[in-house]
């Protein structure tokens, strides 16, 4: 990978990929490639505080995510956090709102902290801390539109979110902004980490366990997922270009304003 657009291709692969296997790996593929093209974008208007830096940042957050995917049709062994979300794909009784959360949560919570290290190569992590976001935000707006048009996809979910009162992230104890926070404070951790392995290791394993907490998140819960589950019938194809179509008008405009968010 040398350039964004090598990115990019490499993501219509795993997504054709995804359609043909039918393969629910596909939900967060598509919402990726959305993310990824709305950086372009905002590279190509200068909308970022070092847009060669940007593209940096992006081949290698990027990469890590098909690195994993490679390792999984190889039957090898990824990270944790990538295992659980690439093993409860397979899966039936979840909805397709856990299948996207369980990618942003391996994504976001370690592979994006690695990436910006890689990327500032011993700089001040401060440098970055304005784009890290921007990031984030693209991702969250992406987030937030597709829980509030989910209805075309699920319609007992969508009905159910209309009474949620902002609240719907208690359902699978997942955050974008707790996400973003803790991936920031991972980043630096692992830059001064004496053994950075053991520092990887260690967030992994913290990672997956979020992860299974979304994948299963208790009796109750897990019972209510598997019956919303049972309403979203489209294939997986069709969920997909629907999620893409959903994605693409939910990204922000402009970023050049964005600045450090609390």
């Amino acid at each position: 990978m040398n350039t964004i657009e090598d990115v990019l291709h490499k993501m219509d692969e795993i997504v054709l990929q995804c359609k043909a296997k039918k393969s629910r790996i596909g939900y967060f593929a598509i919402l990726y490639r959305q993310v990824t093209k709305r950086i372009k974008e905002g590279i190509e208007n200068d909308e970022f505080e070092d847009n060669p830096r940007m593209e940096k940042l992006d081949i290698l957050f990027a990469t890590r995510f098909f690195e994993a995917y490679e390792l999984h049709l190889a039957s090898a062994s990824p990270t944790q956090s990538w295992a659980c979300a690439f093993n409860t794909s397979t899966a039936s009784g979840h909805m397709i709102l856990q299948h996207l959360l369980l990618g942003i949560n391996a994504h976001i919570n370690l592979d994006l902290g690695i990436a910006a290290v890689l990327t500032m190569n011993g700089q001040d992590m401060l440098g970055i801390k304005n784009d890290f976001d921007k990031i984030n935000i693209i991702l969250a707006s992406m987030v937030d539109g597709v829980k509030a048009n989910l209805s075309l996809v699920s319609p007992v979910f969508g009905f159910l979110i209309q009474f949620a009162n902002g609240k719907d992230e208690m359902l699978l104890d997942f955050s974008i902004k707790l996400a973003r926070d803790g991936a920031w404070k991972f980043a630096n951790e692992y830059l001064i980490a004496l053994n950075q392995d053991d520092c990887l290791h260690l967030r992994d394993l913290s990672i997956a366990n979020l992860g299974q907490k979304i994948a299963k998140p208790g009796i109750l819960l897990n019972f209510i997922t598997k019956l919303i589950s049972l309403t979203e019938w489209k294939s997986v194809p069709d969920v997909m270009d629907q999620l893409e179509g959903i994605a693409r008008k939910c990204a922000p405009n402009n970023l050049r304003s964005v600045h450090s968010i609390s």
